[in-house]
């Protein structure tokens, strides 16, 4: 507390020297306020005759008041932040005790030969934790899935201090949200606020409620809406985020981005850093993506997502530069259509390769994550009009939307997407892969997630899956149209030796 003090002891000497010495400077030039109020050099240039510009002292402090007042705000929503806690039981220890001279020759004092003591794995708790947000009076909470992943228990505390068990509703970790639910009763909450709405420079609260601390509040502005983070797409589909500079830290993750009116905007979800803490960059997922994963998590047990089948690349100004003109392309303006997937909502409305798609609904839509977060909010059978250029005339196309499997109808509870049940992202092998491993085709994967089926089986990133349940795959399209629970993978190590192993249940 004393190095406070002297901080703010400082600034007030620093403040009244500035302005005596503001004052001396006035009454040598003869410049006093004819208001009689203490006055300060403001940077500006002279006036023809020779005068200054001043600004009153009283002017700079009633310019203060204008700035908003986030308390409300922040009394209001932080009662509805509540901590999380994964407690995940793992096994440690097993195999031989002793050294490499023990499992040889035995044990020191036991006799040369002697087989040593195996020793029985043991369970052991660990524990992480973060933040999450009560959506209901009821119970229900949104997270980040990275959050409750693996977890064995769940443990929620209350802004107030009550503590409660916490069963899972259902995650996706296309998008990083999962949602819990706590047994109880009136249950302060936190109403939905639109992300659509937000401006760059409106301020926001970042609320969180990390182990140890009852709450924290942190204030900053909207840096950019719609961010794209290339790390961030190595692990999750939708990457279109909120980017604000209010402080976040480990264990806020999960924590409600907030409005001036004490509404939920996003939930925070990253930090950009090469530390490991905050150095200025956090990243949310807006409202409007976790407002619909939410609703079809409580609703359907499984999010209901819309399809176009298509891919497309961004027409960034690089873009333009290096095929812009080979694909007469020359505004950059929209999403390249690139391929079209045979049987698709796509092409069933007409759309083709060389397309350039401009907007969805009469919204404007520039960039890839524009694209998905915006069709991160609709479900398959609905109907949208899909804008797009072609041949320098824009055209409207109606399109029925389509689920991952490619129907226009919602997914059956319990349905798992391949890549989150095996934690990984894939790409279609490239045609050098291919060649080198002298098959047709095949989904390489890209990135293993910490908790995936991959990852405890040590499949590494290079991997090609060339069958899955006895069926080949060679494109993501063939990928998306299974549906059933996955038996078999065969596949191809990075070094060229093929395997096949059983999915055990």
């Amino acid at each position: 507390m004393k190095s406070v003090k002297l901080i703010v002891l400082t600034v007030a000497l620093s403040v009244v020297s500035g302005c005596l010495g503001a004052y001396a400077f006035l009454k040598v030039a003869g410049r006093q306020a004819s208001n009689g109020n203490q006055q300060i050099l403001s940077v500006s240039d002279s006036t023809n005759d020779g005068d200054f510009s001043f600004t009153s002292f009283s002017d700079i402090v009633n310019a203060s008041d204008q700035l908003p007042d986030l308390s409300s705000a922040a009394e209001k929503a932080i009662k509805a932040v509540v901590n999380i806690e994964n407690i995940q039981e793992v096994q440690v220890g097993g195999g031989y005790g002793g050294d490499m001279f023990d499992f040889f020759f035995g044990p020191f004092g036991n006799g040369y030969g002697q087989q040593p003591q195996q020793r029985q794995p043991q369970t052991q708790k660990q524990r992480s934790g973060g933040s999450g947000v009560i959506l209901s009076d009821d119970g229900y909470i949104v997270t980040n899935n990275h959050v409750i992943a693996n977890a064995t228990e769940l443990k929620v505390t209350l802004h107030n201090g009550e503590k409660h068990d916490a069963k899972l509703i259902g995650t996706d970790p296309s998008t990083d949200v999962a949602l819990i639910k706590i047994e109880a009763k009136d249950l302060p909450t936190m109403p939905f606020g639109n992300s659509d709405d937000l401006r760059l420079g409106q301020w926001v609260l970042a609320i969180g409620n990390p182990m140890g601390l009852t709450g924290t509040v942190t204030a900053g502005v909207i840096s950019a809406k719609g961010r794209s983070l290339r790390e961030a797409a190595e692990q999750l589909d939708v990457t279109s985020f909120i980017q604000h500079d209010a402080v976040v830290n480990p264990g806020n993750s999960g924590g409600a981005l907030v409005n001036v009116d004490g509404q939920l905007v996003g939930i925070n979800t990253i930090i950009k850093t090469n530390t490991g803490s905050y150095i200025g960059y956090s990243f949310a997922v807006p409202s409007s993506i976790v407002r619909k994963v939410v609703s079809d998590l409580k609703q359907y047990g499984t999010v209901q997502r819309a399809f176009l089948g298509l891919s497309y690349a961004e027409i960034s100004a690089d873009w333009l530069e290096q095929v812009g003109k080979e694909l007469k392309v020359t505004e950059k303006e929209g999403l390249y259509v690139a391929s079209v997937e045979p049987g698709s909502a796509a092409e069933e409305a007409g759309i083709k390769k060389g397309d350039v798609i401009v907007g969805i609904n009469n919204a404007p839509i520039k960039t890839s994550a524009a694209l998905q977060e915006t069709m991160v909010k609709f479900r398959p059978g609905d109907k949208i009009v899909l804008s797009v250029k072609r041949s320098g005339d824009l055209k409207q196309f109606d399109v029925t939307l389509r689920n991952k499997i490619g129907k226009a109808e919602l997914l059956e509870k319990g349905y798992t997407d391949v890549q989150t049940a095996l934690g990984v992202k894939l790409q279609e092998a490239p045609e050098a892969v291919c060649d080198k491993m002298n098959i047709k085709g095949g989904l390489q994967v890209v990135s293993v997630s910490q908790d995936g089926l991959f990852a405890r089986n040590r499949i590494p990133v290079g991997f090609v899956i060339t069958a899955i349940n006895g069926t080949n795959v060679t494109t993501l399209s063939d990928l998306n149209r299974m549906s059933s629970q996955i038996e078999s993978i065969d596949g191809i190590f990075p070094d060229g030796r093929k395997i096949s192993f059983m999915v055990m249940k």
